[in-house]
């Protein structure tokens, strides 16, 4: 249920589009916006051209370095010593204070006072409608700050566990909020010097279209019938029947085992960048006999980029398949059409592939997730959240797909992925921080401190 749905918003939702990652929570909290819309820092109306080039030169070169990874050797050197020691996360034990401003922190605030960046998005808010800001990506609530916004600044961190350049540059005297995904973000923003009074463990913030309220009835009825898919001998319902039949009644699934005939449906997502492409392909490879066969539906899922669709367009021609027989493409042009048709991607799909960005946490709709190959610190640390919630598992060689992931869904271990995902990784997010904003207090029942 959306409890905010009338024509007032209650803030302005502020994402930049750099990859995927900070745009994809935004459009899901868009209906919180004052217009239903979500502004992009980077991109939007009378944006000056000053700001747009420094925004544009740090996307182009993040874009460009996370392609290059994928280059043999020299590739993963160049992402480490550039990218990667960029946005280093520090180990968390021992505890100790972490609060000293990062090389990263310092250049951002430096863009900020000397080239007074994002002071025309903060100022143009604030005089159009000062509500409060809702910020998917650090930069914007920085300027906020610095610059007076007149009211309240919040900040979802989109991943499993952040850097130090998510926190302002003198975290004990800001005012800055943040909405933690995890109880490991919730905690290293402490050892980052955020007061505890700033940060609300929320969850991420999951499309409440694939949640279905707070009784999560659209998520139950696609994860039902998502383990009766993957689990087709019954093991690893008949271990677990007392649990689930709690949940989906004594007659779940009760067709007879082995004897479901239904399509399995995977999608692989590319990052933002168009990285990993390559696996994509590989997978097709593989499994172009079973796709023919009505074993499996396979989806590209490719975002916005033409030029990712074109080399998936030519993939498929090359594995003599077509696309719609089968194969599938999710091409938008636009993002907020991307991330509305992906919304209704998910809740249809019955396994998710992809690199553990951000769309990790969507294990949490009861999705098993396989994982590629991490791009990026932060990627490593959802890898291993992923591993603690039971939601996720490595990839095995993509050329022999069609071998291991059959005997993945023969052992019932997908379908027990998906159920971990569902038990121990947060669904409510969304719902959280709307009444965090809107000054209710937690309605819904309070996360565990889940490190």
């Amino acid at each position: 249920m959306r409890r905010s749905g009338g024509k007032k918003g209650i803030c302005h939702v502020v994402a930049v589009n750099m990859g995927y990652g900070h745009e994809r929570p935004a459009h899901v909290l868009r209906h919180l916006s004052v217009n239903k819309k979500v502004v992009i820092a980077n991109d939007y109306d009378g944006i000056p051209e000053r700001d747009k080039s420094s925004w544009e030169g740090s996307r182009s070169f993040y874009e460009k370095i996370s392609r290059f990874k994928s280059v043999p050797v020299v590739g993963d050197f160049v992402f480490k010593w550039t990218v990667d020691e960029m946005q280093r996360i520090p180990a968390f034990y021992p505890r100790r204070d972490l609060s000293a401003p990062s090389t990263q922190l310092n250049l951002i605030y430096s863009m900020i006072r000397r080239r007074k960046w994002v002071r025309h998005l903060v100022e143009s808010l604030a005089e159009k409608n000062p509500v409060p800001l809702l910020c998917t990506f650090m930069t914007p609530a920085f300027a906020a700050e610095e610059f007076g916004y007149p009211n309240d600044i919040y900040v979802l961190v989109t991943d499993s566990d952040m850097s130090r350049a998510w926190v302002a540059k003198d975290p004990k005297k800001s005012r800055i909020r943040y909405f933690a995904p995890t109880g490991r973000v919730a905690e290293r923003l402490k050892l980052y010097g955020v007061p505890a009074k700033n940060v609300f463990l929320t969850g991420f913030a999951l499309p409440t279209e694939a949640v279905g309220g707070l009784a999560s009835k659209t998520l139950m009825k696609n994860l039902g019938r998502r383990i009766c898919k993957l689990d087709p001998h019954g093991i690893f319902l008949n271990q677990m029947q007392s649990t689930i039949s709690q949940s989906f009644g004594p007659r779940f699934c009760s067709n007879a085992p082995g004897k479901r005939k239904d399509s399995i449906k995977l999608a692989f997502a590319v990052g933002g960048a168009g990285a990993q492409r390559e696996i994509g392909t590989a997978i097709l490879r593989s499994l172009a006999a079973d796709i023919k066969r009505g074993r499996i539906e396979y989806t590209f899922v490719v975002g916005n980029r033409p030029e990712v669709k074109r080399y998936f367009e030519d993939a498929v021609k090359k594995a003599r398949l077509k696309v719609g027989k089968g194969v599938h493409l999710l091409y938008e042009e636009t993002r907020p059409e991307y991330f509305a048709s992906f919304t209704k991607l998910v809740q249809d799909i019955d396994i998710l592939w992809t690199k553990p960005s951000e769309l990790s946490f969507y294990t949490g709709l009861g999705l098993p997730i396989i994982m590629a190959p991490t791009v990026g610190s932060q990627e490593d640390y959802n890898h291993k959240w992923l591993e603690q919630v039971g939601g996720g598992i490595d990839q095995l060689d993509p050329r022999y797909t069609n071998e291991w992931l059959f005997d993945w869904i023969n052992s019932g271990a997908l379908a027990k992925k998906a159920w971990n995902g569902f038990i121990e990784a947060p669904t409510h997010g969304a719902y959280r921080i709307e009444d965090v904003i809107s000054g209710r207090g937690n309605t819904i029942h309070p996360l565990p401190m889940v490190v």
